[in-house]
């Protein structure tokens, strides 16, 4: 009866999501109810464990997101997303632009979530499309890759940021992986991968023809990086020096300076002022921005209490423990398992997030039972979470109608595109398990 309950919850939460279109935190709460009564939770507990559960995921995260969001919101507005990719164009040069995009949207991708990032890189891809006259495809498919890396795989992205928490892994650490597995995967299935996309002709619309901000209008190159940048430094500094014999007297500062929360408002801080103060901007308008980012992200913060709802549910019935239990008999690595489960979630729903979070809440026991490495475990679920995207997933519309190309082209290209950074996302956190 447990595993059927669970079954059924994970079933019905797909269907209201894939086939009945029910806004995904509303599907989630439903979801919960319906496992807390199927696995035998006493009716007087069921609210308090929803309430726990929304409670202690957002207590979390909320604040992270949140900055990274204003954050990212910064990046884009000031001018510093243009900078990035004319400064590693111009390094690479002409005969290297798939892996200047590649690099550029990996870089970008890391402040900016990815739909917001899709929408602001493109146009940058069509003006260089535009100007140097190559294939779109052979531009926008590196770019893409870069951006779809850093969202399924790198804290302050939702996912990763929620999974850290829900495995109990290390912000720095898991950062510090992601950017390992991160940079041959995108070689592979950017740059590398494009080069088969010659035969596909891509029309993009002169809908999407960019307006550029003049140079006098951008932040400088050295700016633009530093502050793009900035959250990767701090995070991965203050686990660098962790492991080092520091005095120990000096951790706690370290430790502190560190931290998600302090790292997103001292790099949101500095940002507004050498992007935006410091450049003329009126901080009244900043502020603006800022609440707009704030809208943005109000949905995905929905889907995460939600996915905290139904973990909690699991938790507190028990059955999360006997999962854990049966999913280490299966005669798999636990890291495969983490990723299957996210990719099956994913092929049936389509969001890269929704997949990973509802993964998170079945495969979590695995980590104590185990003793498989927390941090590796959010990149393979992240990777898993990535695969296969279909025509349930937006943005392989959104992919179709800018690059105005066929439905088998979009699958020849964008999905398998998707399904490579997955794919080799997960063969590199197997190799880097076996290093460690």
């Amino acid at each position: 009866m447990t595993i059927f309950g669970v079954v059924l919850a994970v079933g019905l939460l797909i269907a209201l999501i894939a086939v009945l279109r029910v806004q995904p935190f509303i599907a989630f709460i439903i979801s919960a109810l319906v496992a807390a009564l199927l696995l035998g939770l006493p009716l007087e507990r069921i609210p308090g464990a929803i309430e726990r559960g929304i409670g202690d995921m957002l207590g979390q995260l909320a604040i992270v997101i949140c900055l990274g969001a204003m954050f990212g919101k910064l990046i884009a507005d000031s001018g510093a997303a243009q900078r990035i990719a004319q400064s590693l164009m111009h390094l690479f040069g002409p005969q290297r632009v798939p892996l200047a995009m590649a690099l550029t949207g990996f870089v970008v991708g890391i402040p900016l979530f990815y739909n917001v990032g899709f929408v602001i890189m493109v146009p940058l891809v069509f003006s260089v499309v535009y100007r140097a006259k190559l294939p779109p495809m052979l531009v926008g498919i590196p770019m893409l890759s870069g951006l779809s890396i850093a969202h399924g795989f790198l804290p302050p992205h939702p996912s990763p940021t929620a999974l850290v928490a829900q495995f109990g892994a290390d912000m720095g650490v898991t950062l510090l992986y992601g950017c390992v597995i991160s940079l041959p995967t995108l070689l592979i299935a950017g740059p590398l991968f494009s080069r088969s996309l010659k035969g596909i002709t891509a029309r993009p619309s002169e809908l999407f023809k960019p307006t550029e901000l003049t140079e006098d209008q951008l932040p400088g190159t050295f700016n633009s990086f530093a502050c793009a940048l900035l959250p990767v430094v701090l995070i991965g500094g203050a686990t660098a020096i962790a492991y080092t014999n520091i005095d120990p007297s000096a951790r706690p500062l370290i430790e502190f300076i560190g931290n998600p929360t302090i790292v997103m408002l001292v790099s949101l801080l500095v940002g507004s002022i050498t992007l935006g103060v410091a450049r003329g901007t009126q901080l009244g308008r900043l502020m603006n921005g800022y609440g707009q980012a704030i809208r943005d992200i109000a949905g995905i913060l929905l889907i995460i209490a939600g996915a905290g709802a139904l973990k909690q549910v699991f938790v507190d019935s028990g059955v999360n423990t006997e999962l854990g239990s049966l999913l280490a008999d299966i005669p798999l690595h636990p890291l495969i398992l983490g990723w299957l489960v996210a990719f099956a979630i994913r092929v049936a729903l389509g969001s890269a997030t929704v997949a990973g979070l509802t993964a998170a809440g079945i495969v979590a026991p695995l980590i104590e039972i185990t003793g498989v490495d927390a941090n590796l475990m959010v990149l393979a679920v992240g990777a898993g979470s990535l695969m296969c995207s279909h025509v349930n997933d937006s943005a392989f519309w959104m992919f179709k109608e800018y690059f105005q190309v066929s439905l088998g082209e979009t699958f020849r290209s964008w999905t398998m595109m998707e399904t490579l950074v997955g794919s080799l996302g997960l063969v590199f956190v197997l190799v880097l398990n076996a290093c460690l």
